[in-house]
């Protein structure tokens, strides 16, 4: 095997994903970022989930709005539900591991709020219940999916948000999620901050 050619196909395959995803979500991505902004502007918090990858994702979301993204600003109220490890395993332990985010939904969730749930399958149950507390807690979701958005995409209402990337292969919906992420983070800033192009 060539390392280098191997290297080669997998940047032009990542480049391919993106180019191809843009027309199908940058009407999804501008929705979920207005939909933030309007969350932030009300005193309202962000909430991500997601498993493996997913959850590195949702860490680095909250982080950028917790913190900073390309521009100084004051921080944003965002919370990864993924990062506390007592939390969720006396969840998992006492419970169930389907119920990690769910029970964490339901009890900090309130009213305005905004969920941003990452699958690349669609087909988390623990992710799927986090989306159910979210309804009950009139908590709207921005999901972040792939594929054909898996059960998570008929567990959306009509005032959800689903921003699904084309394509199958995991690690291509994941690169794709990253630059969606981003892609959020700079418009809510740059809307926040009054910054035109």
């Amino acid at each position: 095997m060539d390392m280098q050619a191997r290297i080669r196909l997998n940047f032009e395959q990542s480049i391919r994903s993106k180019q191809e995803a843009v027309e199908a979500l940058a009407d999804p991505i501008a929705r979920g970022a207005q939909r933030m902004l309007d969350a932030l502007m009300s005193n309202h918090k962000i909430m991500s989930c997601g498993n493996g990858g997913s959850a590195g994702d949702a860490q680095h979301f909250s982080s950028e709005m917790l913190n900073r993204f390309e521009m100084e600003r004051p921080g944003l109220p965002a919370i990864a539900l993924t990062t506390d490890s007592s939390t969720l395993t006396s969840i998992a332990n006492d419970y169930c591991y389907e119920d990690i985010f769910a029970k964490q939904v339901r009890a900090l969730g309130q009213a305005g709020d905004l969920l941003l749930a990452i699958s690349t399958s669609g087909n988390s149950d623990n992710l799927i219940r986090a989306i159910d507390a979210a309804h009950e807690r009139e908590v709207t979701v921005i999901a972040l999916t792939g594929r054909d958005g898996g059960r998570m995409a008929d567990a959306l209402s009509g005032e959800d948000i689903e921003i699904r990337v084309p394509g199958a292969s995991t690690a291509r919906i994941q690169e794709v999620h990253l630059l969606c992420i981003h892609c959020l983070c700079d418009l809510v800033d740059r809307k926040l901050l009054g910054v035109e192009d």
